[in-house]
């Protein structure tokens, strides 16, 4: 099996995620489980097999390929996840796709030659890369190779982050590659954010402050707006006032897509419980602090 980081796709063409034309690299794996993610096939770091019941044409193909015996169309998840090995033999073979094998491995090399080709796009518009997730920091090694290539072609480099990583190890491999950070601070509780994500935020917050510190490097904090959850007064005023007090000078409201709920299904995962009166903001809204 490959070492490499599987990579859940590249959005060519992006004017949401960065200054000007971007690519977007969204690598497979992420330490947190928020409740909220919007992106779950991006949590578990190795492949898997997305199921869209709407799709199904009950074709039964996907079940003459499985030597794992785990196609049952009696079950409405039709995956028995306990018996799939994730060999993606029936995503190849299902004809209205509605099974698809999610994550795909690149060579530094492979992935820097598909990222150039668009190299025109960028130098037009102001634009570049940029490296999501899941979460791309846990793939520091990788990312240095990648970013170092990248760099000897004058590339632009934008980096999304949840700020749960390694700061010594981060400062090291990736830092010095980057121009631009989307910095997500999502929780100011302890508590809560440990309920709500799967883990404290010490390191979060402690990692926010030292890169506002660091020199020739732009960093955006950003908050999700989840009602009842992040979009409350106690919490916007915790995240404001820390921002404030650690030198950031804007903070960007996001608008949340509640996309991933389904997502989770497809993927055999119960699908998580947000608030009740949930509304999906309009657009994203930058605050000045």
């Amino acid at each position: 099996m490959s070492n490499l980081p599987i990579i859940v796709d590249i959005k060519r063409h992006s004017l949401e995620d960065g200054p000007g034309i971007r690519s977007v690299v969204f690598f497979k794996g992420c330490l947190l489980r928020c409740v909220f993610c919007q992106n779950q096939e991006a949590q578990n770091p190795e492949p898997e097999i997305i199921f869209s019941g709407r799709k199904c044409i009950a074709c039964m193909e996907c079940a003459d390929v499985c030597r794992q015996d785990a196609i049952d169309f009696q079950f409405s998840g039709r995956i028995l996840r306990e018996r799939c090995i994730r060999c993606g033999k029936c995503a190849d073979i299902c004809p209205s796709s509605a099974l698809k094998l999610i994550g795909v491995s690149y060579s530094t090399d492979a992935l820097t030659e598909l990222l150039l080709r668009d190299t025109a796009f960028y130098r037009h518009s102001g634009g570049g890369v940029t490296l999501s997730g899941g979460e791309c920091t846990l793939y520091p090694d990788y990312l240095e190779t990648l970013l170092k290539l990248l760099k000897a072609e004058d590339i632009h480099i934008v980096l999304e982050t949840s700020g749960y990583f390694d700061y010594d190890v981060f400062r090291e491999k990736i830092l010095p590659y980057i121009d631009l950070i989307y910095y997500d601070i999502k929780i100011f509780n302890t508590d809560s954010h440990r309920r709500y994500t799967g883990k404290p935020n010490h390191s979060i917050l402690k990692n926010l402050s030292n890169l506002l510190k660091e020199d020739g490097i732009e960093v955006h904090p950003r908050i999700p707006i989840i009602p009842d959850i992040t979009a409350t007064g106690e919490n916007l005023t915790a995240i404001v006032d820390f921002l404030y007090e650690a030198g950031a000078d804007t903070v960007s409201l996001l608008p949340y897509n509640p996309m991933g709920m389904e997502m989770a299904v497809s993927l055999g995962r119960m699908r998580p419980k947000l608030p009740e009166g949930f509304m999906k903001p309009e657009k994203e809204k930058d605050i000045y602090l």
